[in-house]
Formats: C-alpha cells, sequence, structure tokens
C-alpha cells in the first residue's frame, strides 16, 4: 500500500454509488475474489492513510469492526475493502440498510422467518445473516436498529447463532459482523437510543472517517477519478476551468464524497463543450428559512408535521431528513400527539422467533 491507492472494492470512492439492491432495501450479495481489480480506494492525505492502515491492521483478523463518520465519507467502501484483504475474501458481502427498513420487517430481513411465522409468510425465507455464511454482514446506519432487533442480534454476537422468526431450532452464524453508523455510538447510548451491552460488542475494532473538509488534500484527485469516469461514460474529455478549482477546494463538502461525486456528475452534464466552470458545479449554499416564531415547541412541531406530510408518514425518509435517529422521532410524534390514523398498527405478537427482548 505505498500509494494508498488500493484496487479494492467495487465502483467508486463513494458508498453511495448506485448497486443493485434485493427487496426490502438489502443490497445484492456480492462476491469478490481474490485478485480481480474491481476498483479503487483514492487519497493520500495523512488522514486517509491513517484510515487505510487501521482497515489493513484489522482486514487479516476475524475481528467485529465498526465504523464511524458521517454520511458519505466512504464507509463502506472501507468495509468492502476490509472484505477483500480477509481471510473471508472469497465469501459473500452482504451490506444491509438498518434505516431503509421498516420496523417491522427489518427482523425478518435480518433472521429470515419459517413457514407461517405471521400473515404471509407462505414459505421459509433465510434472512441476511444466513445468506452471509461465510463472508461479511454489513450493518450500515446500526444505530437504527429497532430495540427489539438490537437484543437478538446481540445474542447473534455473543452466541454464533440465532433463531428465524417462528422457528425453534438454532442456526448457526458464520459470519463476521461489520458496523457502520453516522451518529456517534457514545451518544446515542447516553441518549438511550442503543445498547451499551451491544455497543461494546460491535465496537472492537474502530475506526474514525475523516469529513472531505478535513482532508481538502484529497479533493482534486477524487475529482480527477469522476471526470474520468463520466467523461469515459460520456465519450468525450472534461476538463475544470480555473474558477471551478478553485470552488471545489473553497466547498466545506458537508454531504462528503458523495457530494462531490454527485456535484462532478451534474456539471459533465451541463457543462458546454466540456469545459467545467463554477457556475456548472451549483455549490451555492441553501438559504435559511426565516420562522414565524420563537416557541421552539411549536416551531418542531411545525417542522416534523411538515416533513411527515411531505414524506407521506414514512419514518424511514422522515428521519433522514430531519436527521434524527428513529427512537427520537418517535419521542417527538409522541410528545405533540402527530399520528397518521390511516397506518394500522402492527400486531407483534406474530412475530416472534423464541427469543426474550430483554
Amino acid at each position: 500500500m505505498d500509494a494508498y491507492v488500493v484496487n479494492a472494492v467495487a465502483e467508486s470512492v463513494c458508498e453511495g454509488s448506485p448497486r443493485p439492491f434485493m427487496r426490502n432495501g438489502a443490497r445484492s450479495v456480492s462476491r469478490m475474489p481474490e485478485s480481480v481489480p474491481t476498483g479503487m480506494l483514492i487519497g493520500a492525505s495523512p488522514q486517509w492513510r491513517a484510515v487505510l492502515k487501521r482497515a489493513s491492521q484489522v482486514a487479516e483478523t476475524e475481528a467485529t469492526t465498526c465504523l464511524q463518520g458521517e454520511s458519505g465519507t466512504g464507509k463502506e467502501v472501507i468495509a468492502r475493502f476490509i472484505h477483500s484483504r480477509s481471510p473471508r475474501r472469497r465469501g459473500p458481502f452482504v451490506a444491509i440498510n438498518c434505516a431503509a427498513l421498516p420496523e417491522q420487517l427489518l427482523e425478518s430481513e435480518l433472521f429470515g422467518f419459517e413457514r407461517g411465522a405471521f400473515t404471509g409468510a407462505q414459505q421459509a425465507k433465510p434472512g441476511q445473516i444466513e445468506l452471509a455464511s461465510g463472508g461479511v454482514l454489513f450493518l450500515d446506519e446500526v444505530t437504527e436498529m429497532t430495540p427489539w432487533a438490537q437484543a437478538k442480534f446481540l445474542r447473534v454476537l455473543q452466541e454464533r447463532e440465532f433463531v428465524r422468526l417462528g422457528g425453534t431450532r438454532p442456526v448457526r452464524a458464520n459470519v463476521r459482523v461489520i458496523a457502520a453508523a453516522n451518529r456517534d455510538l457514545r451518544d446515542a447510548v447516553a441518549q438511550g437510543d442503543f445498547r451499551s451491552d451491544l455497543y461494546y460488542r460491535l465496537n472492537v475494532f474502530d475506526i474514525q472517517l475523516p469529513p472531505l473538509r478535513q482532508r481538502r488534500a484529497d479533493i482534486m484527485p477524487l475529482v480527477e477519478r469522476f471526470l474520468s469516469e463520466f467523461g469515459h461514460d460520456a465519450s468525450r474529455a472534461l476538463r475544470l476551468m480555473p474558477d471551478a478549482i478553485e470552488a471545489l477546494l473553497r466547498h466545506d463538502w458537508p454531504g462528503n464524497v458523495r457530494e462531490l461525486r454527485n456535484v462532478i456528475e451534474r456539471a459533465t452534464i451541463v457543462c458546454e463543450d466540456g469545459a467545467i466552470r463554477a457556475e456548472d458545479l451549483s455549490l451555492e449554499a441553501a438559504p435559511v428559512p426565516e420562522v414565524d416564531t420563537s416557541d421552539l415547541d411549536v416551531l418542531e412541531r411545525r417542522t416534523i408535521e411538515r416533513v411527515m406530510r411531505d414524506a407521506k408518514w414514512n419514518k424511514v425518509r422522515a428521519c433522514r431528513k430531519l436527521g434524527i435517529s428513529r427512537t427520537q422521532l418517535y419521542q417527538r410524534l409522541r410528545k405533540h400527539g402527530l399520528e397518521n390514523p390511516a397506518t394500522p398498527a402492527v400486531d407483534r405478537s406474530e412475530m416472534t422467533n423464541g427469543f426474550s427482548s430483554s
């Protein structure tokens, strides 16, 4: 890893790059042969070199690994890099986004279910843990796991076994777990959103991913990579004008590498003659809306009510827009008496797998 430009992962450095998805938000299972150069990790800044060094140190072990960093910093990319250099590299890499699945489906996707486990379960189905057997299970946005799922996944880490929903027979969990969070897990524990015992099980080896604004030396190498990618797709040469370079280096990149990739992709579409100028980047900060009240409770209620309405009462989308956890959203909905009467209650008594949630 002399130059820390490593053939390791699929697609690009951006963890948000498009990938095939399975039903209910679980990404497709991928197998990565040991020597196939399927992508690159790009960056030579001291901060990024430190990340890759720690990832290399833990890759050859079986240690449960926890990746923490802002959204768009490359957590899944690092997870795939660890997988590609691990003894399990010939096994599957299964990624599941805990925030992308409705609460009542997360457990069934993780643990699978037996026929008749709940209404509509007409045949047995293996969960993502079983599909990842012999490989790596990547849990993205792990802080969005429901308390019920947290309790059952703790058993997976402790006993290396689980039971499908509606089942009675223990199933061996032959997986290495890599978890990721865009919140500080310690804060989530302190606020009661995450179990402390699960935190200590997941945080055997932690890697903190720096935001792009803290490794600005990597901005232009990343830009060159994206220009090459999109120029090849569009079959034309692309170049940056001096004002665009200045704007790229000055921007704070709150969306990190994902935002950078999207900005470059959009600029390649709107630019003329392949010359990208500052005006093509659309980097102006969004104006802060004015509020008509100084009552914070009133403002909070109005904001949550508007976001929930815009999201059509989809709590996953609302949490993302508000920047809060699912537990925090539920607390605020109860606080302000907000509910969607059209949504039927979920009968959790039909979804049991023999575990106690305590």
